[in-house]
């Protein structure tokens, strides 16, 4: 292994493996397609709204019948109703009033609508009455009343290329008209745990052997950053087992490997798959200083590989400091650069490496920040992963953290990314 390599080096040099997925197109009312990203810029293709309507619920007037009543209040006789819904062409004439419901096309000649609550019309009477009376003070003129296309009138730009399809997405583009969109397709990836002393999750383990946690910690953490896993599995110490299997997988965008890359004797990655290509060494950071990345070979076409240490910890670290930036990146967001991050206080004292990152899992209170473990930063520590809300990253030089002391923070809990 070469020298240390800083965060920022290694999160460069693994971004500079990843391409977009291609583009699909997608019918925005099915689930399947939200949280993915636009590929394109959207145009509104009818306006929005695409009627002038009542904003409120009360009576359509001319204006003109209110601003020359010479008293406190004018009295005007009531044509009908117009519901919502109601696709007749009302016309309202002078001297007189309709009542109208929110969402109501406005009747031809009304410019402005009255609250009921400034009548003296019972809210919610079924009937419409024969007269109402209209309290000053009067509401200006077009008060009330949603003009149409005043959101977005047709062939105006309603979302970006790059925007999430979050719900607050959807519903603009169903209310543009828009049904289908070109979308990235979600990164399919595949994640490959390693080491012979793994167990499947639910079998009781033997002296020597572990519980693969890192096989469903990835899947999990991957799940949540957008992507799609379709093919999860785990090797033991043989090289030649792991370069088949990953010749057997079905077009994957990403593979993500944890464990077998230090520098002991039975480091199953390393030694299959070190090359000009996947380029293995040690990054100044705690926990997860291994780590390693390049471009495999797999189904005739070049696929990025992360991989990632074999310690919980390191791999829960590992992942939002980078594997959800590539993620993000591979779905076609603009936000993949770093992870988002909030600079919070320290509400207790630890010591720290001084020559690296340390990235410890805390929990947040408002501002400040607790360590959720004694041991702080300690890869093994993944029963305690549940009760942190995200991790602080304590720059390298600081040997003691010190209580009020400042530090970057980085939401996990729900992903530090996605919606």
């Amino acid at each position: 292994m070469s020298s240390s390599w800083q965060v920022k080096t290694h999160r460069e040099f693994l971004e500079s493996l990843i391409r977009v997925t291609s583009t699909i197109e997608v019918d925005v009312s099915d689930p399947e397609s939200w949280g993915c990203v636009l590929a394109a810029d959207i145009q509104a293709r009818f306006d929005t709204p695409p009627f002038t309507n009542s904003a409120m619920d009360g009576f359509a007037v001319r204006h003109a019948d209110l601003s020359s009543a010479p008293g406190c209040s004018v009295q005007l006789e009531v044509s009908g109703d117009v519901p919502a819904g109601d696709c007749a062409s009302h016309r309202l004439e002078p001297g007189r009033a309709l009542r109208i419901m929110t969402g109501a096309l406005l009747p031809r000649g009304a410019d402005t609508v009255v609250r009921v609550e400034d009548t003296d019309h019972l809210p919610g009477a079924p009937e419409a009455p024969r007269w109402v009376t209209i309290r000053a003070p009067f509401p200006v003129i077009g008060s009330n009343v949603r003009q149409r296309g005043e959101d977005h009138a047709v062939g105006s730009l309603v979302l970006a290329s790059g925007t999430i399809l979050e719900p607050a997405a959807v519903s603009a583009l169903v209310s543009v008209g828009v049904p289908r969109v070109p979308v990235h397709r979600r990164p399919r990836i595949g994640i490959l745990t390693t080491g012979r002393e793994l167990v499947i999750p639910g079998e009781t383990p033997v002296a020597g052997q572990i519980p693969d946690s890192n096989s469903v910690l990835l899947a999990g953490l991957a799940m949540a950053a957008g992507a799609e896993v379709v093919v999860t599995e785990r090797v033991g110490d043989n090289p030649g087992h792991l370069r088949s299997t990953l010749a057997a997988w079905p077009q994957v965008d990403l593979v993500i490997t944890a464990g077998g890359i230090s520098a002991g004797a039975f480091e199953v990655v390393r030694q299959g798959l070190e090359s000009e290509d996947v380029r293995f060494h040690h990054v100044a950071q705690q926990p997860g200083g291994p780590q390693g990345g390049g471009m495999v070979r797999l189904s005739g076409i070049d696929v990025p590989v992360v991989c990632l240490p074999g310690n919980p910890v390191g791999v829960f670290a590992s992942f939002h400091l980078y594997v959800a930036g590539l993620i993000a990146m591979l779905a076609g967001r603009q936000d993949h650069s770093s992870p988002a991050t909030l600079t919070v206080e320290a509400g207790e004292e630890w010591s720290s490496p001084s020559g690296k990152v340390q990235l410890c899992p805390v929990r947040r209170i408002g501002a400040v920040v607790h360590l959720i473990h004694r041991l702080g930063s300690k890869s093994h520590l993944v029963a305690s992963l549940p009760r942190a809300d995200g991790l602080v990253m304590v720059p390298i030089g600081t040997e003691c953290v010190r209580i009020g002391d400042a530090l970057e923070f980085i939401r996990t809990r729900g992903g530090n990314r996605g919606w």
